[in-house]
């Protein structure tokens, strides 16, 4: 199964437009502002959505959820490739963030539950991170075909319309998941309702419990903040572009999407090779509380590096804070979601 969870992550991330996203926007006519709204409209929508999908995973299945995430998936691919407005493109980034939301924890959650069935517990960090490098991998390539594809066809729409052969095959690679990790949760299990119910009961818990109320900070904090600056890598990679003597007899379009796609595919390589040594951080920074608080000081660190770079207009320090932000990000997530499973009751 490791093999099939490897695979979930790497096609799930084959996601073509995603290192030219804001630059697929601008070409559309589309301005900052607009383009800031249309990610706001995405993230709203997994926010709204993210708590109670993972109630209902756990009543009514997390393979399905996982089933409905990639078709939203693939939907969302397909109205972006071929949308004229900005309605049509919010549409899609509706549909895209309720992919995001029934996708978000859900996989994680199946994968420890297949872990705890092979009694394997105590490999948490080292296997989520395994997989988790090969989605990083997936972005990877993601980032080297979409510049093959831009390079080719010339329009960024095909980056989109691309992105949902991946989506099928990763919808039957789900489909096929053994029916055993599709079992419900004991407390949630009965349908939409009892999920409901497994909601506020699990929110309660969390409330109560003060390890848990930490760890739900710290994961707005670290990957909040990576969030929500990660996509101004894009514009500030375009800008260099322009500058930089490479590829001189390539349109301006074209070196920005070379120099982009190399640069992006770099920092997934390394976000890769980050994901797969975090039990080997966890270990030499004393366990996996020590090593979470360390990695968010690093974290803090290189916001304020990036923006003195950017004070200063050394744009090239802010990119390469921005990679190893991305290598500091992909220690952290294992080791945060290993204390998760470790201070969470799965019926919690």
């Amino acid at each position: 199964m490791i093999v099939r969870f490897c695979a979930y992550g790497f096609l799930k991330n084959l996601r073509l437009f995603e290192a030219f996203l804001v630059l697929a926007l601008l070409e559309r006519g589309l301005d900052f502002l607009a383009i800031g709204g249309l990610i706001a409209v995405r993230e709203v929508a997994v926010n709204l959505l993210e708590v109670p999908s993972g109630a209902v995973a756990d009543g009514v299945g997390r393979r399905r959820c996982l089933v409905l995430s990639m078709a939203a998936y693939l939907i969302a691919y397909i109205v972006l490739g071929l949308a004229e407005s900005w309605a049509i493109l919010a549409l899609g980034m509706v549909v895209y963030g309720v992919g995001d939301a029934f996708r978000s924890g859900t996989h994680k959650a199946l994968i420890y539950a297949w872990l705890r069935q092979q009694g394997r517990t105590a490999e948490r960090t080292r296997i989520y991170g395994h997989t988790r490098s090969w989605s990083k991998l997936g972005s990877a390539v993601s980032a080297l075909a979409g510049t093959a594809v831009l390079l080719t066809s010339d329009d960024y729409r095909w980056i989109f319309l691309a992105s949902a052969g991946p989506a099928v095959l990763n919808l039957l690679n789900l489909v096929t998941y053994p029916a055993a990790l599709d079992e419900t949760i004991p407390g949630a299990r009965g349908g939409w309702r009892r999920s409901w119910t497994h909601l506020r009961v699990a929110a309660g818990a969390c409330l109560r419990r003060g390890r848990l109320r930490r760890l739900v900070v710290a994961s707005m904090g670290m990957e909040g903040g990576y969030a929500a600056a990660k996509d101004y890598l894009q514009p500030l990679l375009q800008t260099l572009a322009i500058a930089t003597p490479i590829g001189l007899g390539l349109s301006g379009d074209e070196r920005s999407a070379v120099i982009l796609g190399a640069v992006a595919a770099l920092a997934f390589l390394l976000a890769s090779a980050a994901a797969r040594q975090a039990h080997r951080c966890e270990a030499a920074l004393g366990g996996a509380d020590r090593a979470a608080d360390r990695l968010i000081l690093v974290q803090a660190g290189l916001f304020l590096a990036i923006g003195a770079a950017l004070l200063l207009d050394v744009p090239w320090i802010a990119v390469a804070a921005f990679v190893i932000l991305g290598i500091a990000e992909n220690l952290w997530r294992p080791i945060h979601v290993r204390r998760f499973d470790r201070d969470g009751a799965e019926d919690h």
